[in-house]
């Protein structure tokens, strides 16, 4: 994407491509079985802010990634999220009927199909990761970083903790490694698959990324837990007080309100700190954590 051109213009540019390529990518509605491809697109298309994709991109600007390559590494982190928002909001998870401003998957069509639109999309992203242009060894090293964050030991392993963490007191150290799980694996194997989709990694290069991304990860969940005490569901696109409703543990119910504010403000600074050795080419990341934290708080 174009350098110096306003972040906002960038971002939507990198939207409206991603929304063309996962349509895509996608299985055609009209292909058997067509509910369930109906409701594949449903989950996927013409919603949400794709803070993933737009990770995968700025990381590769950083590299100069082929376009490619950064697609099919974009689209396939943003189904793996996909599927595990639909999976969340059914009613053996977290039960929750709205989702980017419209009725959730299960609530469309039906818990059975929303329970298979999620083991779908997940297939589908390993699918999008292995085709295309790209040598093999980069596809597969792509493939293993997105399921090693999308499993047990990921995402799947830190919604795991969050089930059981339900009305539980958590100590600080607690929530963030079940948050590093849950919400900032995907957030770096998306950083990681941008630049992935450049080139191989030196130890430094690695290690400034995973910084940002440690720090962004654990930033998207802070100001999700105040979004959750302070918006309403109307803002959010999605039910608002819904971890107080629950009794899960949030920052703002360890740290209160100001305190998370702070503790967001700081992974910010450490996010920005973390992208020094890459100069202006890392403009795009600095802007995604400015965008992380500035939510609307």
């Amino acid at each position: 994407m174009t350098a110096g051109m306003p972040f906002s213009d960038w971002s939507k540019g990198v939207q409206a491509l991603m929304e063309v390529a996962l349509s895509t990518l996608l299985p055609a509605m009209e292909k058997t079985p067509q509910r369930l491809h109906e409701a594949m697109r449903y989950a996927v298309l013409d919603g949400g802010k794709r803070v993933r994709p737009l990770l995968v991109f700025a990381a590769a600007d950083v590299f100069d990634a082929p376009r490619d390559i950064t697609v099919r590494g974009a689209a396939a982190v943003e189904m793996i999220h996909a599927y595990s928002l639909v999976h969340d909001d059914m009613p053996c998870m977290d039960d929750d009927e709205l989702r980017r401003g419209k009725p959730t998957v299960h609530i469309k069509y039906d818990e059975a199909t929303a329970l298979l639109v999620g083991d779908a999309l997940q297939t589908q992203a390993f699918l999008v990761l292995s085709e295309g242009e790209g040598e093999s060894a980069r596809k597969l090293a792509m493939v293993r970083l997105l399921a090693d964050a999308s499993g047990s030991l990921g995402m799947c392993g830190g919604q795991a903790i969050d089930l059981e963490s339900v009305g539980e007191k958590l100590k600080l150290a607690e929530l963030e490694q079940m948050h590093r799980m849950k919400t900032g694996a995907l957030l770096r194997a998306s950083v990681l698959l941008g630049a992935l989709s450049g080139k191989e990694l030196s130890e430094a290069e690695s290690k400034a990324l995973d910084a940002y991304a440690k720090a962004i990860g654990l930033a998207f969940q802070v100001v999700d837990d105040i979004l959750d005490a302070t918006a309403d569901s109307a803002t959010l696109g999605k039910t608002a007080g819904k971890d107080a409703a629950d009794d899960k543990p949030t920052y703002v119910s360890i740290l209160g309100l100001d305190a998370s504010r702070e503790l967001a403000e700081k992974l910010r600074h450490e996010a920005h700190d973390a992208l020094a050795m890459f100069g202006d080419k890392a403009q795009r990341l600095c802007e995604i954590a400015d965008l992380i934290v500035q939510r609307k708080m």
